[in-house]
C-alpha cells in the first residue's frame, strides 16, 4: 500500500503546504506504528474529529485528546488507515491553516479536512467516499449499455426494467425499503442504485415530486440553487436561484425516472415489525388499493426532517364555524379572496401563506406567539452561503463536492463561534427592515446566542423566515399583526389571552411539525418511537433543544438504538451529501463488511 512522504527534511519549514505535509505524514507513522498517545499529542487540548463513517461507521464527532485516544484504542487496528495527502494547495486565514485530504483505510477510501494551529491540529474531518471493490461504476469505469451476443441470449435496458419493475417487492425482496419519496428518499433512493443495493422507495403520493406540487402555489425554496443540487445530477445554470415548488415537483420525477429509481406510489405504509431472530422486517403496505407484504432486512424513514404536523388543541376548535387546517394542508390563496383569514405562527411557512393570501385579496392576520428569526434572502446568499455556494463561490474555484466537506468539517460544538460575526454584519445591514419591523410590533430575534439561521435550524429546525418579501408586507401593516397567546377559538374569531377577538372565516395552523420518531410510533409502536428518541437537534441546551449536549443530529443518517431502522431527513443540501454516507453503510451491511459502531448515543429525550 502506497504510503505518504516522509516529513520534510527541514522541521522549521513553514509554508502552508510544507505545513501540512509534515502533519499529515507525521500523523501517518504514529497511526502505523499504533502509537496512540503520539497521535492525540499531535492535537491541540481543544481538538475536534469528525468522523462519518470512516472510523466509526457512524456519524460522530469525538472532542479533545482524551476523545481521540479513546475512539482510536476502539476503531484505529480495524480502520488501518493510510496514504494521507492534501489534494489541492492548503490556505491560511487568521493564524489557522487549512487543508482538503484524502486517505484510504482497510474497507475504503476517504476524503476529509483539516485545520491545524500551529504544528498541531484543531479539527479534523474524515468521510468515507467508497467501499473498495464496491466502487460506483462511474467515469472511466461506467457501464458500456450495449447489447451483445447471440440473438435472444441477452435482454435489453427496457427488458430488464420491466423485469425488475415485475419482481421487486413480489418474488424478489429489497434489501432496503426507504419510506417516504422526497428529495431525501430519492436522493437515498440514487445512492443505492448506483451502489447495486435492492433498494424500494415508496409514497402515499401518487407521483414523485407530489411531495412539493401538493403544497400552496407560492411556495419556492428558501435555499438557492447553488445549495440544492441531488447526487449526480445537478441542476443545469440556467435553473432560477430559488427554486418554484411546482418545478422542484417535476424535477424529482424525472430525476427519478433518469436515475432508474424503483419507486412506488400511491403507497401506504400500515406497520412495521422487526424479528430480532430472522433479522428482517415484516412490513404491511396498501400499494394503489392492494396488500402487499415485504420483508426488507433495513427501513429508512425518509419523511423529512420532521415529523407529523402538529396541531394545537384550542378550546372552541369543534365551534368554529370556518374552515381551519394545518400549513401542510393550505391549498393556496385562490379560494380565499375577500375573506378574513387567521394565521397562527410566525415562520416560514406562516410569512409564505399570508403574503400569498395578501396579494390574492384576502384580509389576513398574523399571529406570533414567540419571536422570530428574520433574515434577508439576499443576505443569505451573500453572507451566510455565498462564499461556498454561489456563482461567486463557482468562479473562484469551488466545487459542490468542495463546498460539502469545507461546511462539514466546522464541528457543531464551535459552529455558532463562526456565525455570530456573520450575523452582526447581518443585523447592522439590514437595520432598516428590523427597525421598521419592530416599530410594527412583530418580535425579532437572533437565537439564544446571536448565532442565526444555520443553528436555529439545526438545533431545533424552526423559528426563522428567510425574507422573500413578506417582512415589508408585515412592517407596513398590510398584513396584519397580532402578538400573544391563543386561548380559545369562537364560533367566528381566534381570542388571544389578552382578551383581543380576530374574527375569521379561515384559520391555518402554521405551527410546525413533531419528531420524525413519531413516524416510527405510527408504524412500529411507541417502544420503538421512545427506543430510537427524539430526532434532529444537537443538545445545545437552547429554545427546543434541550441537553445534554449530542454532539451531532440525533439519529439521522447514522445507526439508531433499533437495529435496523434509520432516518434520513433535512433539506436537499443535506439529502445530496448525507444518503452517500447511508447508503454506504448500508452497502457494507448488504455485503458483509463488519461494521463495529463506535460511539452509539445515548438516548435523552423521547420526543
Amino acid at each position: 500500500m502506497t504510503k505518504s512522504p516522509p516529513p520534510p527534511a527541514n522541521p522549521t519549514a513553514s509554508t502552508p503546504r510544507e505545513r501540512v505535509d509534515r502533519w499529515l505524514a507525521s500523523f501517518e507513522s504514529a497511526l502505523s506504528d499504533r502509537d496512540i498517545a503520539r497521535v492525540a499529542a499531535m492535537f491541540t487540548v481543544d481538538c475536534f474529529w469528525r468522523d462519518l463513517v470512516a472510523f466509526t461507521w457512524n456519524i460522530t464527532t469525538v472532542e479533545g485528546r482524551d476523545g481521540v485516544t479513546a475512539m482510536l484504542r476502539e476503531r484505529l487496528d480495524d480502520t488501518d488507515p493510510s496514504n494521507f495527502r492534501a489534494v489541492e494547495e492548503p490556505e491560511e486565514a487568521d493564524g489557522v491553516t487549512s487543508a482538503l485530504i484524502e486517505f484510504e483505510t482497510v474497507t475504503g477510501r476517504g476524503k476529509g479536512h483539516v485545520r491545524l494551529r500551529g504544528e498541531q491540529a484543531w479539527t479534523l474531518l474524515t468521510t468515507m467516499e467508497e467501499l473498495k471493490g464496491y466502487e460506483e461504476r462511474r467515469g472511466p469505469t461506467r457501464v458500456n449499455g450495449a447489447v451483445h451476443g447471440p440473438r435472444g441470449a441477452t435482454r435489453s435496458w427496457a427488458e430488464q426494467r420491466a423485469i425488475e419493475e415485475r419482481e421487486l417487492g413480489y418474488t424478489r425482496q429489497p434489501y432496503v425499503l426507504v419510506v417516504g419519496g422526497g428529495q431525501n428518499g430519492v436522493a437515498l433512493g440514487a445512492r443505492l442504485r448506483q451502489l447495486d443495493v435492492p433498494a424500494l422507495v415508496v409514497d402515499t403520493h401518487e407521483r414523485p415530486g407530489d411531495q412539493w406540487r401538493n403544497r400552496y402555489k407560492t411556495l419556492c425554496l428558501h435555499d438557492p440553487v447553488w445549495y440544492d443540487h441531488l447526487p449526480y445530477l445537478p441542476f443545469p445554470d440556467n435553473w432560477p436561484v430559488f427554486s418554484p415548488k411546482d418545478k422542484i415537483g417535476d424535477w424529482l420525477e424525472m430525476y427519478t425516472k433518469l436515475m432508474e429509481i424503483p419507486y412506488w406510489g400511491s403507497t401506504t405504509c400500515q406497520s412495521a415489525t422487526f424479528d430480532e431472530e430472522t433479522k428482517e422486517w415484516t412490513v404491511v403496505l396498501d400499494h394503489v388499493g392492494q396488500e402487499v407484504v415485504l420483508h426488507p432486512k433495513h427501513v429508512v424513514l425518509a419523511t423529512g426532517m420532521a415529523g407529523k404536523p402538529h396541531v394545537p388543541d384550542f378550546p372552541g376548535q369543534d365551534l368554529f364555524r370556518g374552515e381551519q387546517h394545518h400549513s401542510s394542508r393550505h391549498p393556496g390563496p385562490d379560494a380565499y379572496a375577500g375573506k378574513r383569514v387567521v394565521v397562527i405562527g410566525s415562520n416560514n411557512s406562516a410569512h409564505d401563506i399570508c403574503q400569498a393570501l395578501y396579494v390574492n385579496g384576502a384580509d389576513v392576520t398574523m399571529v406570533q406567539r414567540s419571536s422570530t428569526h428574520v433574515l434577508k434572502s439576499e443576505a443569505l446568499l451573500d453572507l451566510g452561503l455565498g462564499d461556498l455556494y454561489s456563482e461567486r463561490a463557482l468562479a473562484a474555484g469551488m466545487t459542490t463536492e468542495k463546498a460539502d466537506l469545507t461546511a462539514a468539517s466546522l464541528p457543531y460544538r464551535i459552529m455558532h463561534e463562526s456565525q455570530i460575526p456573520i450575523y452582526e454584519k447581518v443585523a447592522e445591514r439590514d437595520k432598516d427592515l428590523y427597525d421598521r419591523l419592530e416599530k410594527a410590533g412583530f418580535k425579532l430575534d437572533f437565537g439564544d446566542d446571536g448565532s442565526g439561521l444555520s443553528m436555529k435550524y439545526l438545533r431545533r429546525g424552526s423559528g426563522y423566515y428567510i425574507d422573500v418579501g413578506a417582512s415589508d408586507l408585515v412592517a407596513d401593516g398590510s398584513i396584519h399583526l397580532a402578538s400573544g397567546q391563543v386561548v380559545k377559538l369562537t364560533e367566528e374569531a381566534v381570542v388571544l389571552a389578552d382578551g383581543t377577538e380576530l374574527p375569521a372565516d379561515l384559520v391555518v395552523y402554521a405551527t410546525g411539525y413533531g419528531s420524525m420518531n413519531g413516524w416510527a410510533a405510527d408504524l412500529m409502536g411507541q417502544e420503538v418511537a421512545d427506543k430510537v428518541g427524539k430526532c434532529w437537534g444537537l443538545g445545545s441546551a437552547t429554545a427546543k433543544d434541550p441537553g445534554p449536549w449530542e454532539g451531532e443530529l440525533r439519529n439521522m443518517w447514522k445507526p439508531t438504538r433499533q437495529e435496523a431502522l434509520w432516518f434520513q431527513g433535512g433539506n436537499l443540501a443535506q439529502a445530496r451529501q448525507y444518503s452517500l454516507y447511508l447508503a454506504l453503510q448500508l452497502k457494507a451491511r448488504h455485503e458483509g463488511i463488519p461494521t463495529p459502531v463506535y460511539g452509539l448515543p445515548q438516548v435523552h429525550h423521547l420526543s
